[in-house]
């Protein structure tokens, strides 16, 4: 059973220039020398976190995590101006010029697998493998299982929670009637609203697991801006076209992928996963039985590590 690799401090941090208000945090750890390969981060909206480095072999791998625009330490904090899929690609390629690497390993999560699909398909050319944890594949049917019919019969009693933190007129569309609430004049229907916004994601990524940690502190502001970053994506439909990953996989055949998805996930069921598989049929596909969402776990961490150690050894 494979585990974490030992904590590491990152050896170089910077922020890159975008050309814009946008500062993006940056950071590499591991062997200079070693393998490059960049994580993505899910959300959006969420950030890097230090044990994001420990899936790799800090003696094979040069490890880069970014925070990606307004998320993490990225500044400025929950800015949205100039905050779309195509600019966080554009980053990842400001990044690889930035560090001069010809070709990179690239593993995402969630949001970070869809982003990595995106990257690809756009630079091909740069990609020398992909690592994609619970596909996520940006569709009207994604974001409905999770924001409309589907997580909502699982957990009722919480989804009913979320419901009622928006005015009743606007119960039909969740996203736009969270969309009203956040950016509303009503302080505290906007604390309220973020608070079950936040609560609902735990529940259903978390499952069993989850464990309310919000009744405890008030809703900060940097937690409303978290909050109005993911509806900013969703209400935008993350700035994509409807099946866009799925029609543009055939570009990524020839490329080493590795797909794992738990059984149990129920932000990102396993219909997209196989979906994904279908469409790339050369893909080394892991179904694991008991394992959700996140990447926590025995069995999740054990499948990551030694999709990396794997890839190294090739």
């Amino acid at each position: 059973m494979k585990t974490l690799y030992p904590e590491i401090l990152p050896y170089h941090t910077f922020f890159l220039e975008t050309g814009g208000k946008h500062a993006v945090y940056v950071e590499q750890s591991g062997n200079p020398d070693g393998i490059p390969v960049i994580f993505l981060h899910g959300g959006p909206c969420s950030g890097t976190k230090p044990d994001h480095r420990r899936f790799f072999n800090p003696q094979l791998y040069r490890i880069i995590l970014f925070d990606q625009r307004g998320c993490g330490l990225s500044l400025p904090f929950g800015e949205l101006e100039n905050n779309t899929t195509q600019d966080l690609i554009d980053d990842m390629e400001r990044i690889r010029n930035q560090l001069a690497i010809n070709q990179w390993l690239v593993f995402g999560g969630s949001w970070g697998g869809a982003l990595a699909l995106l990257y690809a398909q756009q630079h091909k050319d740069k990609v020398m493998g992909l690592i994609l944890r619970a596909v996520f594949l940006a569709r009207q049917q994604d974001l409905d299982w999770f924001a409309k019919e589907g997580a909502s019969r699982i957990y009722p009693a919480q989804w009913q929670r979320l419901i009622e933190s928006i005015p009743e007129q606007s119960r039909d569309s969740l996203v736009s009637g969270l969309w009203q609430v956040l950016w509303g004049k009503d302080e505290v229907a906007q604390r309220r609203a973020a608070k079950e916004w936040m609560a609902w994601g735990g529940q259903v990524s978390l499952g069993n697991g989850y464990q309310s940690n919000l009744k405890s502190g008030p809703i900060t502001e940097k937690m409303i801006k978290q909050v109005r970053m993911e509806l900013h994506y969703a209400k935008h439909h993350y700035f994509i076209q409807e099946n866009q990953i799925l029609d543009n996989c055939g570009c990524l055949a020839e490329i080493p992928t590795v797909i794992i998805h738990g059984r149990y996930d129920l932000v990102c069921p396993m219909e997209s996963g196989f979906s994904l598989y279908k469409t790339l049929p050369k893909a080394e596909y892991i179904i694991l039985p008991n394992a959700g969402h996140v990447a926590q776990g025995e069995e999740m961490v054990d499948a990551l590590v030694a999709a990396t150690d794997r890839f190294a050894e090739q």
